[in-house]
C-alpha cells in the first residue's frame, strides 16, 4: 500500500494539479462471454504527455503503473491494475485533491464504481446497471463503443 504521508507535499500537489488538467479516470466495459453478465469491467487512471519526465514522477510516487511510448512519440502512463487503483491511486488523490469541479466530479464517480467493484457487485446485472449509469455521468459522457442500452441487451 502506498505510504501517501511520505510523499512530499509539493510533489503530491504538483502531480495532482497536472492530473487535474491532463489525467483521466476511465471505466471500460469489454464484451466477454466467460463472464456471467457478459461484460468485464475495468478501471484505469492515465496521463499522456510529450515529455516522459513528469510521467516518471507519477510512476515513482504512485509506486505502480506502466509507461510506454506510442507511435506518435507521446508517452503514456497508466494504472489499470485494480489493487493498485485501490491501494495507490485512490489514497494519493484523496490526499492531494483536485481544484477543478469537473475532475472532482469524475473522480468521485470513479470512486463510486471502484466501491461497487470492491463488493463484487459488478459481477451482477444490477451492479453492472449501476456502473453504466454512473459512468454515463463521467468525462462529459465520453465516447463509447457501445450505446448504454445495447450493453445489457447483448
Amino acid at each position: 500500500m502506498l505510504k501517501v504521508k511520505q510523499i512530499p507535499e509539493r510533489i503530491g500537489y504538483y502531480l495532482a494539479g497536472f492530473a487535474d488538467g491532463e489525467g483521466s479516470f476511465n471505466v471500460v466495459l469489454r464484451k466477454r462471454d466467460d463472464y456471467v453478465t457478459g461484460w468485464k469491467v475495468s478501471v484505469c487512471f492515465n496521463v499522456s504527455q510529450k515529455d516522459p519526465v513528469i510521467l516518471s514522477l507519477f510512476k515513482r510516487y504512485l509506486q505502480c503503473g506502466t509507461m510506454r511510448k506510442r507511435k506518435d512519440r507521446i508517452y503514456y502512463y497508466e494504472v489499470n491494475n485494480f489493487n493498485a487503483i485501490v491501494e495507490n491511486v485512490i489514497p494519493f488523490f484523496d490526499k492531494f485533491n483536485f481544484l477543478s469541479a469537473k475532475k472532482k466530479k469524475d473522480y468521485s464517480k470513479f470512486k463510486q464504481i471502484v466501491e461497487i467493484m470492491k463488493k463484487d457487485q459488478h459481477l451482477t446485472i444490477e451492479g453492472l446497471q449501476k456502473i453504466i449509469a454512473i459512468r454515463k455521468k463521467m468525462n462529459d459522457g465520453g465516447k463509447r463503443k457501445y450505446e448504454d442500452i445495447k450493453l445489457l441487451a447483448e
